[in-house]
């Protein structure tokens, strides 16, 4: 079975600051994988960043390297504190749904990206947990954001 954490981040300032994410990969208990970036947005969009588009790369980078490593077909289960990842991708519940529907903001590209991969995971599904919980994808999120020198003022580095 695979266990997977995501978390993005973005500060000093929500939206418009700098995006950063985290995943970490677990296969049976032991961890295969976990990647930290900045997000970097096209030239010219330099402050179309958010909190939702760091949790939606994180969300995608995720995605990728399930594919890229063909363990799509496996029971996966993802956890995060994004209500609107989780909503949008793995939740059926139709309050949701229509609470968390894909709408706009910067995020809406990447949804849609994910979107149109989430058929190729027929075992996958999603579990909010409080960021108390998804202490290692927070804490390679916050390390992009403390490497490029970004000062925090929403959250507080770990």
């Amino acid at each position: 079975m695979i266990e997977a954490y995501f978390d993005g981040a973005c500060e000093p300032v929500n939206p418009g600051g700098t995006a950063a994410y985290g995943v970490v990969v677990y296969k049976d208990k032991k961890r295969i994988w976990q990647q930290s970036k900045l997000f970097v947005p096209m030239r010219g969009r330099e402050k179309e960043t958010s909190n939702n588009v760091a949790e939606y790369s994180a969300f995608l980078s995720l995605l990728h390297y399930l594919l890229d490593h063909k363990l799509n077909e496996e029971k996966i289960i993802v956890y995060g504190d994004s209500m609107l990842v989780l909503c949008q991708m793995l939740m059926d519940h139709p309050e949701w749904h229509k609470r968390y529907r894909i709408k706009r903001g910067f995020y809406v590209g990447l949804a849609l990206q994910a979107q149109m991969l989430m058929w190729r995971f027929p075992k996958m599904e999603g579990h909010w947990i409080p960021r108390e919980k998804n202490t290692i994808a927070d804490e390679l999120s916050k390390a992009e954001l403390i490497r490029a020198g970004v000062q925090f003022r929403i959250q507080l580095a770990s």
